[in-house]
């Protein structure tokens, strides 16, 4: 299994970080103790989001830690990134194994039954499934409920995380669902110390998961 035993999954938000300040930010829920770190960009263009995705792989190598590009196959390809996360819009998962071979690891947004159980058959790695509870992103979001993620965890063979409005004090929430870790956003990024974030729910998270 490609991905096994990390727990704390941080997708990044630049809200209105300068570019120094976003780097410091990602690195130090690092040193926090985040486990996989997903790079999520809309705004930016081609050659602006590949200059952040490499100065964020030379972070995440330091640490050992994974870095997934979301979405764009081309930038995880040119900074040498771990592999990428899909969602329902982006391509199919069977086309970007195609494309990134046996060892990218490659992961896909479900919210229901039948987009886990298709991900897992194209040969998705993992799953993140949400939203769980209401978020402060500015990307779409459909509420998936905690049955619904049970129902996912029991029925796929790749680690499951739960994502959606997440953090140290409502994370419990989805103990029931047996998930292999939780993925965050604003409880990391949105915080003063993202690093104290980070220790204290990947805490959290450990005593909930599987």
């Amino acid at each position: 299994m490609k991905i096994s035993n990390r727990p704390l999954y941080l997708v990044t938000d630049a809200l209105n970080y300068s570019e120094s300040d976003f780097l410091k930010h990602v690195e130090s829920a690092c040193q926090g103790g985040v486990d996989l770190v997903q790079l999520r960009e809309k705004k930016l263009t081609s050659l602006q989001y590949f200059q952040r995705a490499y100065a964020v792989k030379q972070i995440t190598d330091k640490f050992q830690i994974p870095l997934l590009i979301d979405d764009r196959l081309d930038i995880a390809q040119a900074v040498g990134a771990a592999g990428v996360h899909l969602g329902q819009k982006d391509l199919p998962v069977a086309v970007a194994r195609e494309i990134l071979g046996p060892r990218a690891i490659i992961g896909a947004t479900a919210k229901t039954l039948t987009q886990a159980q298709l991900a897992v058959e194209q040969g998705a790695d993992y799953l993140g499934t949400g939203a769980i509870f209401p978020t402060q992103t500015h990307v779409e979001t459909v509420r998936t409920s905690v049955k619904t993620l049970k129902q996912i965890k029991q029925s796929v063979g790749v680690p499951v995380y739960a994502i959606g409005g997440l953090n140290a004090g409502n994370v419990a929430a989805v103990k029931p669902a047996g998930v292999d870790g939780v993925a965050v956003v604003s409880a990391i990024m949105r915080v003063a110390d993202p690093q104290r974030a980070a220790r204290e729910l990947r805490d959290q998270v450990l005593t909930i998961i599987g």
